[in-house]
């Protein structure tokens, strides 16, 4: 067996033992309470904890424990019984690790759904089996296209408030994933459930024998969410150079970083972004030891054949896999800022580990996500807000689309003012193109430009 391919087994085995996920629902759907009966049927509750969930019931009224109480968090989301930040928990079963990001439903909190389920591999829509996929449904599928969230679980919940009926949950799970995979969403899994009686969400439901499939813990502990490395582009941005210059090391200049996506090899022809140098790797150092190959997410140090001009926000890819370097750049964003962001505004972009300057130059559209639709020339992205927008950098920047690679095909803008993250982004067109009624690119003005 190769050394590449004992390294893609390795990744395949080692990465599967951690998912990220995140969960969405509309208001009063029971996101909170499912969440909370994941962890305490997991045995993933202390006992302090749950102590202090059944005293916290108990001044509110409630003969048994509210298990929401565990992820409500926010002194006002217990006062409100609803979400509004987004909590982060973590937790382990015999099969897999979770990093769990419950999102909040509100629409005035698009945003923090957008945070949260960024880095997932799989979300967790809920809906409440009395009211069916609702506008807020839609909004949440669309978001986890438009993220790329690769697996998403249609939990239909309060299954036991209409009587176990299989028509509704068979009708609810058919309007959600003809929807859904319109937007593009490639994997799509309904499981009806129960999260206040605790029907298949951890054990499996002694009402509903006519689902056959899996709970949704069975699901989250089996789902495939690692794809092998060889098969993406290899992306190595430069985070920090290595030169220690002493008695031992007196020639050593290493590369130091986390490899974003794909595999890195010694002898591998490489070029170096923005500059379009080239040359090979001639060593790489993971944890101290020399090896011969390595692949996301490592960290690691690359050595090269060639003394060349490299400093931290270059990026080293393979020659045979260059991506396009442009100033202008074109992507759908979520604005997540109090203050609107508008054409002209001033900002700083920062991509993988390279921050430049920017101006926004064009607000084509934004996007309505009850329909898909595009509302033309909207001037302004404010909070909460989903768009297309055009940027002109400072310095040329080589950007994945997002469709390809999540990592390098993301970015943020920031104030340059106080560093305030202003908008978070996903260079490309490819979910804009797929939405109903585009509309047309509104012309913008270059003059007085000064990149």
């Amino acid at each position: 067996m190769s050394t590449t391919t004992s390294a893609i087994d390795a990744v395949d085995a080692g990465a599967t033992s951690l998912l990220r996920f995140a969960t969405a629902g509309s208001v009063d759907d029971g996101k909170s309470t499912l969440v909370g009966r994941l962890l305490h049927d997991s045995k993933s509750v202390l006992a302090d904890q749950l102590e202090a969930v059944e005293h916290a019931s108990r001044n509110r009224g409630q003969e048994a424990p509210d298990l929401a109480l565990l992820t409500d968090g926010l002194r006002a989301e217990r006062e409100q019984g609803i979400t509004i930040d987004v909590a982060y928990r973590y937790f382990a079963t015999p099969r897999r690790r979770f990093i769990l990001a419950d999102t909040p439903g509100h629409v005035q909190y698009t945003r923090n759904m957008v945070t949260g389920a960024s880095t997932a591999e799989l979300a967790v829509v809920l809906v409440d089996a009395r009211n069916g996929v609702v506008e807020q449904t839609r909004r949440h599928a669309a978001v986890a296209a438009l993220l790329r969230v690769p697996h998403v679980v249609l939990a239909v919940n309060k299954m036991d408030l209409v009587d176990y009926a299989e028509p509704v949950f068979a009708a609810i799970a058919e309007e959600f994933t003809t929807y859904a995979a319109s937007l593009g969403v490639p994997e799509i899994t309904a499981i009806p459930i129960s999260a206040l009686a605790g029907d298949n969400v951890v054990t499996p439901s002694a009402t509903m024998d006519w689902y056959g499939g899996p709970t949704v813990l069975e699901h989250l502990e089996t789902v495939a969410v690692v794809a092998d490395p060889s098969d993406d582009p290899g992306r190595f941005p430069v985070q920090y150079v290595i030169r220690p210059q002493t008695a031992e090391h007196p020639d050593y200049r290493g590369y130091a970083g986390q490899i974003a996506s794909g595999v890195l090899r010694v002898g591998d022809a490489v070029t170096v972004l923005p500059s379009g140098r080239t040359s090979t790797i001639e060593a790489i150092d993971a944890l101290g030891q020399a090896v011969d190959v390595a692949w996301a997410p490592q960290s690691v140090t690359v050595r090269l054949a060639d003394d060349l001009d490299i400093s931290r926000g270059d990026l080293i890819v393979p020659t045979a896999g260059v991506p396009g370097v442009s100033q202008d750049i074109e992507a759908t964003v979520c604005h997540v800022a109090d203050r609107p962001l508008t054409v002209g505004r001033r900002v700083l972009l920062k991509h993988t580990t390279r921050t430049v300057k920017a101006i926004v130059k064009d607000i084509p559209s934004r996007l309505t996500l009850d329909d898909l639709s595009q509302h033309p020339a909207p001037g302004e992205l404010v909070a909460n807000d989903i768009g297309r927008i055009v940027l002109r950098t400072a310095e040329p920047l080589a950007l994945d689309a997002y469709a390809d690679s999540r990592r390098t095909g993301s970015f943020l803008l920031i104030d340059p003012a106080d560093g305030t993250t202003l908008t978070a982004g996903m260079a490309g067109t490819a979910f804009a193109e797929a939405a109903e009624e585009a509309a047309p690119a509104v012309a913008a003005d270059d003059e007085g430009w000064d990149f």
